[in-house]
């Protein structure tokens, strides 16, 4: 066997995103090289690693064992890092944090900005994922640390609050609905939709609660962001459920009227978490006390 951390770190990133192109990007890497690093891993063990399919990769029973294994050794990696940094001036290191849609366009940009200001020699590898695949991903130690809805099972994570971020409906001035003083999400189900892009965490929540009560989501446009599907429901194209904050920094609401929701899942608290508080690394915790409330 002939791997390196590149390897280890490219394979990682082959499985979190499902597919080599989106891996390779992460990994700074062309997709040639990326393909010829993943067949010589194979070649060495003489095992296939990905099952390759038209919708991505998935990893065969070697290539489950190999990620396993695979984020350990880089921890561990990093924990070296961090000891041999504390011999030289500041602490160096990269932290993963993984977030919700709202998380990351309403809270974290500065925040974040500012946390990297303050610290020059660290990095921060930041992604977008729906809460149930955070806290698999914290489970599994694929991230350092997480944001996400209360609405998921965090039991044997650790927990602080974050941010209150209740979502409400916004319809269009005249939209039957928006005279209503609270609805339910089933309520509105028959209506048309501006929702957020498919790959979006909270786009993917919000039909996933749509299935729950046997229905669809009736999507005409999907936007890039909070503010192209805010513009979109002001011209009237359907309704839209945002993130209450992202309502308050709306410059007018005189074109939509805001709704509140009364599912449970709509009033959430944001949670940060991760497996153990106190045994993250020292560039880890840092970003942890910038965040923490």
């Amino acid at each position: 066997m002939h791997f390196d951390l590149t390897d280890l770190r490219l394979y990682l990133h082959i499985l979190d995103s499902g597919n080599i192109t989106a891996g390779a990007a992460r990994s700074h890497l062309s997709l040639a090289a990326a393909s010829a690093r993943i067949r010589a891993m194979e070649a060495s063990l003489g095992t296939d690693l990905l099952q390759r399919g038209r919708r991505g990769v998935t990893p065969t029973p070697a290539g489950k064992a190999l990620a396993r294994h695979a984020r350990i050794l880089l921890q561990q990696a990093e924990r070296l890092q961090q000891d041999l940094a504390d011999y030289a001036k500041g602490v160096k290191g990269q932290v993963r944090l993984l977030c919700n849609t709202t998380a990351i366009t309403e809270y974290l940009p500065e925040v974040l900005a500012d946390f990297l200001r303050d610290h020059p020699n660290l990095d921060i590898d930041l992604q977008e994922l729906p809460s149930a695949r955070i806290t698999h991903a914290l489970r599994q130690g694929a991230a350092d640390l997480g944001i996400v809805s209360d609405a998921v099972d965090t039991r044997d994570l650790q927990t602080l609050a974050f941010r209150a971020d209740p979502l409400v409906l916004i319809a269009p001035r005249g939209h039957p609905l928006a005279a209503k003083t609270a609805l339910s999400f089933a309520e509105t189900l028959s209506h048309d939709y501006v929702a957020l892009g498919t790959d979006s965490a909270l786009a993917i929540h919000l039909e996933e609660q749509a299935l729950h009560v046997g229905q669809r989501m009736a999507i005409r446009i999907r936007a890039d962001g909070f503010d192209g599907l805010m513009r979109m429901v002001t011209r009237g194209v359907g309704l839209a459920i945002v993130p209450r904050v992202a309502v308050e920094r709306w410059p007018s609401t005189d074109a939509f009227t805001c709704v509140p929701l009364d599912d449970a899942w709509a009033n959430r608290t944001l949670h940060l978490c991760a497996r153990d508080f106190a045994h993250l690394p020292a560039y880890a915790q840092a970003l942890l006390n910038a965040l923490a409330p």
